[in-house]
């Protein structure tokens, strides 16, 4: 079976990072290549690395371009996603990288975003419970962002299997890729090298709702989330510390159980052996989340720690793993396991 597949939003770094996951997979060929501006240009003018790619030319983002495939990755800003993807037939898996459909609750959309609620779709993290039943066979996909993609991940088992309250404090420090291509003052390497800074504190950054979203439904009731994101000088990663109060009788061992029975089996989730704790630089360019726990007895908090690749696991090789589950393919296609290091 080869899918034949488009990407929206090609020129900028998860649009990058889609095409050079799509490159390596076995079952996929690469179809139209579409931006916005950059329209007109060459791929490689903006990914001077994807080389069997870079004599390709970028053409408008445009229904008329993206019909006929099998699979559409829309690498958009938010926003933009609602309106073209209803314009693509059911016929279509339509596999939205951005914002617009990951939200259950209006409200919740409305608050955070602005503007009328577009939808939700099956959302894109296989690990979660249930998670894989609502991809398999989806035409319409929603990836999660970066930042609940590893601390939803961090913590899902601890409140779905009731060991710690239903309160966490995530505090996660992440690459400027994060931010996307587009140029802003305060991510000039000038202002980013040499300084870490906070932003969206106080409940301020709009995955908040969506970490809310994924723990309650894993613990089956509300959770509250305390979020803090800090911008620090590397280009991609994601280190999150998640912590949450430890419940009455829970000691480390059987902590260790609840998250050796969740991801034992899991391709891309590693729960590393004692003694070992993540750092991004394993995991990037790999689709993989690297886990470690413990209990600061002191404090009586399960403390988790998890780091991924923004732009893969947390972005594109997510959408990738999305895409595999929806066409019945092999889940792991196209996705490496083995990170860039040093």
């Amino acid at each position: 079976m080869t899918v034949r597949a488009a990407v929206a939003g090609a020129s900028g770094y998860a649009g990058g990072e889609l095409l050079r996951l799509l490159l390596a997979h076995p079952d996929v060929e690469i179809g139209a290549l579409t931006a916005g501006s950059n329209a007109g240009s060459s791929l490689g003018e903006h990914h001077p690395n994807l080389v069997p790619l870079a004599d390709r030319m970028l053409v408008d983002t445009a229904a008329t371009e993206l019909a006929g495939h099998d699979v559409v990755f829309l690498a958009l800003p938010h926003g933009h996603s609602a309106a073209l993807a209803a314009e693509l037939g059911d016929d279509v898996v339509v596999v939205d990288c951005g914002a617009d459909h990951r939200l259950n609750d209006p409200t919740a959309w409305e608050r955070w975003y602005g503007g009328e609620h577009p939808g939700t779709w099956p959302y894109g993290i296989p690990e979660l419970p249930g998670g894989r039943d609502g991809l398999r066979g989806a035409n319409r996909i929603a990836v999660p962002g970066c930042f609940p993609t590893v601390s939803s991940l961090a913590l899902a088992p601890a409140v779905a299997a009731g060991i710690v309250e239903p309160e966490a404090v995530v505090v996660a420090v992440t690459g400027s890729s994060g931010a996307g291509r587009a140029l802003k003052p305060h991510l000039l390497s000038a202002e980013v090298m040499g300084s870490a800074s906070v932003y969206g504190v106080g409940g301020a950054h709009r995955h908040t709702p969506e970490l809310i979203q994924n723990l309650s439904a894993a613990a089956g009731g509300d959770v509250a989330v305390s979020f803090t994101p800090v911008l620090a000088p590397m280009a991609r990663g994601i280190l999150a510390t998640c912590s949450a109060p430890v419940r009455d009788g829970v000691d480390a061992e059987a902590a260790r159980k609840v998250y050796d029975q969740a991801y034992g089996d899991e391709p891309f989730v590693h729960v590393l052996p004692e003694g070992s704790w993540p750092q991004t630089s394993a995991t990037v360019g790999a689709n993989t989340v690297h886990l470690q726990l413990t209990i600061d007895w002191d404090a009586g908090r399960l403390v988790v720690v998890g780091a991924e690749d923004n732009l893969t696991k947390g972005t594109a090789g997510g959408a990738v793993q999305c895409m595999n589950l929806a066409l019945g393919l092999d889940e792991t296609a196209g996705l490496p396991v083995a990170g860039l290091a040093p």
